[in-house]
């Protein structure tokens, strides 16, 4: 199958605001070089750590060691100590402003984005923590050094670059045309016509892709599945798992796979979890482990609909 693994260009990228390393960019404020909110020396504490697991091991009754269980990461806690630098004591009041009200607590989770070495990574935080002293400093000049925490319910960092990978339903090859040739009564002549093909499939419409997940750690794609098309099914060739939802999808329609959050939307708003088959995975275990994983998508029209189509959009995730 080919490989058809696209950068999505319709969406804000994590990070956008960053322009050079060592930057750090929470929702829309950007702090560190080049910014009124200078990143302290002592940096980021909690990025590149592992975060803690906890284990489903069982301890043996009758000899040494444990049963190796299930191993899970608990959220990411990711520190920082910002100076607020205001070019002059007239820019104190919009730099101290600027910071409290980017770092209020709102309750929603956005993305955190930092660069290091050329990489910028992103997870999905709050903030849990902020402590601006009121001290000399600051009362005089509007410097100080605060301290800021996030927590990332989800530990896993995300690069930069939402990917996504179509396929179309298979079509059946119309097969070499055998025509005759003057004189000599039937045969071929080059070039040989080997069928249609199908260039959002990188080659022969064989209703396959591939999703590449450059990171480390498993990531949850959001698939789309877009009519007219029966039961569409989408397989996981590298273990045979599929999403299968018993539905009829007209020319409008979109279901949306959310297996993350582990939802199934109709049109964006209608939940469709029922519809999914016996035969069908829980959405949540449906994952993009690291390298390339191959897709297959298939349906139950007894002639494909060359319109319907599968979308399946994911992050590199990393550790």
């Amino acid at each position: 199958m080919a490989a058809t693994t696209t950068a999505y260009a319709y969406e804000t990228a994590p990070g956008s605001l960053i322009t050079r390393d060592g930057q750090i960019q929470w929702a829309g404020l950007l702090m560190g070089p080049g910014t009124p909110y200078e990143i302290d020396r002592t940096g980021v504490t909690g990025w590149d750590d592992l975060p803690v697991l906890d284990t489903g091991d069982v301890s043996r009754p009758d000899r040494h060691g444990a049963w190796p269980g299930a191993q899970w990461a608990q959220p990411r806690l990711v520190g920082a100590t910002v100076w607020l630098l205001p070019r002059t004591t007239s820019d104190a009041r919009g730099v101290a402003a600027g910071f409290r009200d980017a770092t209020g607590a709102d309750g929603g989770e956005d993305w955190l984005a930092v660069r290091l070495h050329g990489e910028t990574l992103a997870v999905r935080a709050r903030v849990s923590r902020r402590v601006v002293p009121q001290d000399r400093s600051f009362v005089v000049h509007g410097t100080s050094k605060a301290s800021l925490q996030w927590t990332a319910t989800d530990p896993r960092r995300f690069g930069s670059v939402l990917r996504e990978a179509r396929a179309l339903l298979p079509v059946a090859e119309p097969g070499l045309i055998w025509p005759e040739a003057a004189g000599t009564g039937l045969g071929l002549r080059w070039p040989l016509d080997w069928g249609a093909s199908d260039p959002a499939d990188g080659g022969n419409a064989t209703g396959g892709c591939t999703a590449v997940n450059g990171g480390s750690a498993t990531s949850h794609p959001l698939i789309e599945f877009r009519g007219p098309v029966r039961r569409p099914t989408l397989t996981r060739l590298t273990d045979g798992k599929q999403l299968q939802y018993d539905i009829v999808l007209g020319p409008q329609d979109v279901l949306s796979v959310d297996t993350e959050a582990g939802t199934v939307l109709l049109n964006g708003n209608a939940s469709r979890l029922y519809t999914a088959s016996p035969a069908s995975a829980p959405e949540q275990l449906f994952g993009l482990a690291p390298g390339p994983t191959e897709l297959a998508f298939r349906s139950h029209d007894t002639t494909p609909d060359p319109r319907a189509s599968v979308t399946v959009r994911w992050r590199d995730a990393h550790w």
